[in-house]
């Protein structure tokens, strides 16, 4: 990876974190007077007339109102949403499917409402059937999470200690989803 496209982050005004943009970008945005460096990370972006110090984080100089990020649908975010666990049994395994709660033959839709996960024993004895007919009992009923920045930058923040004081709860957060990840 390049200088250029090492990755920095970008705050509102009010400190809260807003996404990550790669280095050229926040420079672009420095030097317009759009947003300021908070703090620099290691290296320097040369041109032929100067030398730039990469920031590794940038604040806005102006609010940006922006909606919330929703969760993407997929396999690993319904797995990691049941914390790896299968909603008949509640067995904890490595080996999970995803289960359409009413299936798709039967009107069930490819949503977060309806998707779970399951072992594959659950899975083959719910076949192609509700819960009801097949007797068995969901866990927890299946919701869409609330997306935070904490999920949608956790691997910069793993990089990056010095990021983490922007995601308060982070620590205790990642810590956590560590324990229940190996099984504590």
């Amino acid at each position: 990876m390049t200088l250029a496209n090492t990755s920095v982050l970008v705050l509102n005004q009010n400190y809260e974190p807003l996404n990550v943009c790669n280095a050229r970008r926040a420079l672009v945005l420095v030097g317009g007077g759009k947003a300021e460096v908070v703090e620099e990370a290691e290296g320097v972006l040369r041109t032929v007339a100067r030398a730039f110090r990469i920031p590794s984080i940038i604040r806005m100089r102006y609010f940006i109102r922006r909606p919330r990020p929703l969760a993407r649908l997929s396999r690993r975010e319904v797995f990691a949403r049941d914390q790896f666990t299968c909603q008949y049994c509640n067995k904890r395994s490595g080996e999970l499917t995803l289960d359409h709660v009413i299936p798709r033959r039967r009107g069930g839709n490819h949503a977060w409402e309806n998707l779970v996960s399951a072992c594959r024993t659950c899975n083959h004895r719910k076949a192609g059937r509700t819960p009801q007919e097949a007797r068995m009992r969901l866990q927890r009923r299946p919701v869409r999470p609330a997306a935070s920045l904490h999920s949608l930058l956790s691997a910069d923040l793993e990089k990056r200690p010095t990021w983490r004081r922007f995601f308060p709860g982070f620590d205790r957060e990642w810590h956590a989803r560590g324990v229940a990840a190996a099984g504590g």
